[in-house]
């Protein structure tokens, strides 16, 4: 298992009600696959960098977590579907 930091650029248009289910189904498909989660913070809406999907902010949450390296592919898969995420980050942390 190898220790992971996910960084989720959710949509603004996201009611804070549901960012909450969002962040709560990434997490779910991470320990149904034997994965921990070791922090969540929610950062809050920030400005963006630069636009992405005609989105000048949006709300970042940070997920720190370790999971089996078979499972980034897939992560990332589930990730890249979820329309309401208009952009995510996945490092490897190395020890």
């Amino acid at each position: 298992m190898r220790d992971y930091e996910l960084i989720l650029i959710i949509s603004p248009e996201v009611a804070d009600e549901e960012l909450g289910a969002i962040v709560d189904r990434v997490t779910q498909f991470i320990t149904e696959r034997n994965g921990i989660i070791s922090s969540v913070e929610q950062w809050g809406k920030k400005r963006l960098a630069y636009p992405i999907k005609h989105f000048t902010e949006g709300n970042y949450v940070l997920v720190n977590c370790r999971f089996r390296s078979t499972l980034s592919k897939e992560l990332e898969a589930r990730l890249h579907i979820a329309e309401e995420i208009i952009r995510h980050l996945l490092i490897r942390l190395d020890s």
